[in-house]
Protein backbone atom coordinates (compact mmCIF):
# COMPACT_ATOMS: atom_id res chain seq x y z
CA UNK A 1 0.00 0.00 0.00
CA UNK A 2 1.35 3.41 -0.95
CA UNK A 3 0.92 6.69 0.89
CA UNK A 4 -0.98 8.23 -2.05
CA UNK A 5 -4.70 8.73 -2.50
CA UNK A 6 -6.93 9.45 -5.47
CA UNK A 7 -9.72 11.97 -4.86
CA UNK A 8 -12.75 12.01 -7.16
CA UNK A 9 -14.82 15.21 -7.41
CA UNK A 10 -17.69 16.30 -9.66
CA UNK A 11 -18.03 19.93 -10.72
CA UNK A 12 -20.73 21.99 -12.39
CA UNK A 13 -18.38 23.03 -15.20
CA UNK A 14 -14.88 22.72 -16.58
CA UNK A 15 -14.29 26.33 -15.54
CA UNK A 16 -15.00 25.61 -11.89
CA UNK A 17 -12.91 22.42 -12.03
CA UNK A 18 -9.96 24.33 -13.51
CA UNK A 19 -10.22 27.05 -10.85
CA UNK A 20 -10.22 24.50 -8.01
CA UNK A 21 -7.49 22.37 -9.62
CA UNK A 22 -5.17 25.35 -10.07
CA UNK A 23 -5.69 26.41 -6.45
CA UNK A 24 -5.03 23.03 -4.85
CA UNK A 25 -2.01 22.26 -7.05
CA UNK A 26 -0.55 25.75 -6.42
CA UNK A 27 -1.09 25.19 -2.66
CA UNK A 28 0.63 21.75 -2.85
CA UNK A 29 -2.52 19.98 -1.63
CA UNK A 30 -2.58 17.88 -4.81
CA UNK A 31 0.29 16.92 -7.07
CA UNK A 32 -1.92 17.07 -10.14
CA UNK A 33 -5.50 16.99 -11.35
CA UNK A 34 -7.08 15.32 -14.35
CA UNK A 35 -10.24 17.01 -15.59
CA UNK A 36 -12.76 15.33 -17.83
CA UNK A 37 -15.78 17.38 -18.94
CA UNK A 38 -18.82 15.81 -20.53
CA UNK A 39 -20.03 13.66 -17.64
CA UNK A 40 -23.79 13.18 -17.48
CA UNK A 41 -25.07 12.72 -13.93
CA UNK A 42 -28.53 11.47 -13.03
CA UNK A 43 -29.53 11.95 -9.40
CA UNK A 44 -32.30 12.94 -7.04
CA UNK A 45 -31.78 16.16 -5.09
CA UNK A 46 -34.30 17.75 -2.74
CA UNK A 47 -37.12 15.63 -4.14
CA UNK A 48 -36.40 16.30 -7.82
CA UNK A 49 -34.96 13.90 -10.39
CA UNK A 50 -32.16 15.77 -12.17
CA UNK A 51 -29.93 15.14 -15.17
CA UNK A 52 -26.95 17.46 -15.36
CA UNK A 53 -23.76 17.84 -17.38
CA UNK A 54 -20.79 17.89 -15.03
CA UNK A 55 -17.01 17.64 -15.07
CA UNK A 56 -14.99 14.98 -13.24
CA UNK A 57 -11.85 15.97 -11.38
CA UNK A 58 -9.35 13.32 -10.27
CA UNK A 59 -6.70 14.58 -7.86
CA UNK A 60 -3.55 12.81 -6.60
CA UNK A 61 -2.50 13.56 -3.06
CA UNK A 62 -0.34 12.23 -0.22
CA UNK A 63 -2.09 10.84 2.85
CA UNK A 64 -0.71 13.64 5.00
CA UNK A 65 -2.45 16.32 2.86
CA UNK A 66 -5.72 14.46 2.24
CA UNK A 67 -7.87 16.16 4.90
CA UNK A 68 -6.60 19.59 3.87
CA UNK A 69 -7.30 18.78 0.21
CA UNK A 70 -10.88 17.77 0.98
CA UNK A 71 -11.46 20.88 3.11
CA UNK A 72 -10.08 23.22 0.43
CA UNK A 73 -12.08 21.64 -2.39
CA UNK A 74 -15.27 21.89 -0.34
CA UNK A 75 -14.46 25.52 0.52
CA UNK A 76 -13.97 26.45 -3.16
CA UNK A 77 -16.82 24.32 -4.55
CA UNK A 78 -20.13 25.82 -5.66
CA UNK A 79 -22.35 22.86 -4.63
CA UNK A 80 -24.09 22.70 -1.25
CA UNK A 81 -23.01 19.07 -0.89
CA UNK A 82 -20.17 18.32 -3.34
CA UNK A 83 -19.05 14.77 -4.12
CA UNK A 84 -15.51 14.65 -2.72
CA UNK A 85 -14.40 11.05 -2.13
CA UNK A 86 -11.00 9.39 -1.89
CA UNK A 87 -9.44 5.98 -1.84
CA UNK A 88 -5.86 4.78 -1.28
CA UNK A 89 -3.64 3.57 -4.08
CA UNK A 90 -2.75 -0.06 -3.44
CA UNK A 91 0.15 -0.05 -5.87
CA UNK A 92 1.51 1.85 -8.85
CA UNK A 93 4.63 3.17 -10.55
CA UNK A 94 6.98 3.79 -7.59
CA UNK A 95 8.54 6.82 -9.28
CA UNK A 96 5.12 8.40 -9.87
CA UNK A 97 3.97 7.71 -6.30
CA UNK A 98 7.19 9.22 -4.95
CA UNK A 99 6.63 12.32 -7.11
CA UNK A 100 3.10 12.72 -5.71
CA UNK A 101 4.37 12.43 -2.15
CA UNK A 102 7.20 14.91 -2.77
CA UNK A 103 4.88 17.36 -4.56
CA UNK A 104 2.44 17.47 -1.65
CA UNK A 105 4.80 17.57 1.33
Amino acid sequence: MSDVHITYVTFVSIGEAEKVARAVVREHLAACANLNPGLKSIFEWKGQMLEEQECIGIFKCSSERLEALHARIIELHSYDCPCVISWPIAQGNPNFLKWVEESTS
